[in-house]
């Protein structure tokens, strides 16, 4: 059995920061106390750094099959290991889409053999899979998916008497993307009518507008509290949005959950003047107020984990006109870094970053044995260091598409290490690809 020893970090975990040796044992945490005198095959002096556990990120496209122009699973995962991030869930508008279990069965054969990060898959919903759907395994499959909304892959869900079996029938989480699909195209008819196909980006806040997400949330909302179902909402928006959700209840006792993203933290409507199509996402960057709203609703509790939807597309697709120029953008890489910017900022403490993108995404999700510095536990570990400064620039962008919505920025922090399953696949910039991540489990 392999060991490493971890000593004299600041160990971040479950609002406590303490200095302490951590051991790893044949891939899980063995022992966390003060000091750990137990010889090991490698030691890692960490004196200064802090030790958090991975980033369980819930929502990515890794675009795999189908899409790998853009994306796929080994590259992607690279990059997500590179930036602090130890497990994905990843969603189904690939091509084909996932929405047949032998379709899903085939997306984990191929992580099990390319994925350098942990993994989980959704099972894709549509309006004649419902039998499908509910076949999906609760114990070694993360969630359904519901575009509820039409975005890459177009993958929208518009019956109503679909809608209303997933949510009534559903024995596990489903997650929503919420847009209306209605006021969208009504109000891209007003602006093509203008503009043609050249829509200024500006104008895509407008488009994809507030009223669209709130109508689509609302429903989801409705449906779940009608049939009790456990209805995550993904990539919340927009301050109005925040009053469908509640700060009252603990994480394990919700029945609702939401997710904000980075991009919608980091960007408002100020930033489509120099970022371009390069910030165009679904649902869209909104105004500054709505970005305040939402570091508000996840310091109260309304806004549960945070996550990347990271969702590359090439930089000639990017670059097209607004009608054919694709939504989504990738951030794996460097969402933790983003994220520790805005600690070193004071938007909020280190210990709740940890808290809602670690361990309320394994909590909500019912992830086994991860997100947690716990003995027992698998040891998905990221070690940071607050006082190095690091540039983001084409030269070190690990994403295939080979850009980045961050590209010129200087983070105040980097990732030094990151071990998945105990195994230390990224250190001072170098990934070991000697061992591949696990599939996630699920205790539901």
């Amino acid at each position: 059995m392999s060991t490493t020893r971890i000593r004299n970090a600041r160990l971040v975990n479950e609002g406590r920061i303490e200095e302490r040796d951590l051991l790893i044992r044949d891939g899980r945490i063995d022992r966390i106390a003060r000091q750990i005198d137990t010889a090991a095959d490698q030691t890692i002096e960490a004196r200064g750094q802090y030790l958090i556990p991975g980033l369980i990120d819930d929502q990515v496209h890794f675009r795999e099959p189908g899409l790998t122009h853009k994306a796929d699973l080994y590259t992607e995962s690279r990059a997500a290991v590179a930036g602090g991030i130890t497990s994905y869930m990843e969603m189904p508008n690939t091509k084909p889409q996932t929405l047949t279990q032998e379709l899903l069965a085939e997306k984990y054969a191929t992580a099990a053999g390319k994925s350098l990060a942990n993994y989980s898959f959704y099972m894709g919903a549509s309006n004649d899979n419902l039998e499908e759907v509910l076949k999906t395994n609760t114990e070694d499959v993360c969630g359904i998916k519901v575009f509820m909304g039409s975005s890459t892959g177009n993958m929208l869900v518009d019956d109503e008497t679909v809608l209303e079996g997933i949510f009534r029938e559903s024995p596990m989480l489903v997650a929503t993307h919420c847009e209306k699909e209605e006021i969208i195209r009504a109000n891209l008819a007003q602006y093509q009518a203008e503009y043609g196909d050249d829509i200024p980006v500006e104008f895509h806040p407008i488009i994809r507008s507030e009223e669209a997400c709130y109508a689509s949330s609302s429903l989801a909302v409705a449906l779940a509290k009608k049939h009790n179902t456990r209805l995550h909402i993904l990539h919340i928006s927009t301050a109005k949005e925040l009053g469908l959700f509640r700060n009252d209840l603990p994480l394990k006792e919700k029945r609702i959950t939401a997710e904000v993203c980075i991009h919608h933290l980091w960007f408002d409507h100020r930033r489509y003047a120099d970022k371009g199509k390069f910030i165009k996402w679904n649902p869209a960057v909104k105004t500054q107020a709505d970005r305040e709203a939402l570091w508000r609703g996840l310091r109260d509790n309304r806004l549960d984990v945070i996550a990347t939807d990271h969702a590359p597309h090439t930089i000639e697709e990017k670059s097209r006109a607004y009608r054919h120029a694709p939504s989504g953008g990738p951030l794996v890489q460097h969402a933790l870094p983003a994220l520790l910017d805005c600690v070193q900022r004071g938007r909020f403490s280190i210990d709740l970053l940890v808290e809602k993108a670690c361990h309320a995404v394994a909590d909500c999700f019912q992830v086994r044995d991860r997100g947690y510095l716990r003995e027992g536990y698998w040891a998905d570990l990221v070690l940071l260091d607050l006082k190095r400064p690091q540039t983001v620039t084409r030269d070190n962008i690990r994403y295939k598409c080979g850009w980045s919505p961050f590209e010129g920025h200087t983070f105040g922090a980097s990732i030094t290490h990151t071990f998945v399953s105990g195994h230390l696949a990224y250190r001072e910039g170098v990934l070991d690809e000697r061992q591949l991540g696990k599939r996630l489990r699920f205790d539901r």
